[in-house]
């Protein structure tokens, strides 16, 4: 008897025996790698002064105590010398814009009793918003609030 049949090759165990002859072409081809994704350029990112993270910052966090006036007011000054604080300034006026338009449903609402809730969620929503807007801005980060009227562009 032969050899080979009785005792096989141990390293033919370890593969499988091709079944068909399309699989047969395909087990002596080498693998090929994938194509590589295009390298996307990064957006740019402009430099923000920390004069300018400061006033963007300071856009939103007077915002909680002083409504739409200490925005407006920095707005006005530093919107033609710093693009970073005139968006935040925008987006600062803008939402305490909302925030206004929110306090006035709220207490016309206010013989429903719904009109309550509406006022305390306004007021919470406020100081969470200004806080995460004044951290983002605090970092250079343009910063959008969530919910607000696009009034001042």
């Amino acid at each position: 008897m032969d050899q080979n049949m009785d005792h096989p090759n141990p390293t033919d165990e370890n593969q499988p025996q091709p079944n068909t002859p399309q699989e047969s072409q395909l087990a002596t081809e080498q693998p090929q790698t994938p194509p590589q994704p295009a390298v996307q350029p990064a957006p740019e990112v402009i430099a923000v002064s920390q004069d300018s993270k400061n006033m963007g910052m300071l856009c939103h966090l007077l915002a909680i105590f002083t409504v739409f006036f200490c925005p407006l007011l920095i707005w006005l000054i530093k919107k033609d010398e710093d693009k970073f604080v005139d968006s935040q300034g925008k987006e600062a006026l803008n939402f305490q814009i909302t925030v206004m338009l929110a306090m006035i449903a709220s207490w016309i609402l206010m013989p429903v009793l719904i009109g309550i809730f509406l006022f305390f969620a306004t007021i919470i929503c406020n100081i969470v918003f200004c806080i995460l807007a004044s951290v983002a801005a605090s970092k250079g980060k343009d910063y959008r609030y969530p919910v607000s009227i696009r009034l001042v562009k």
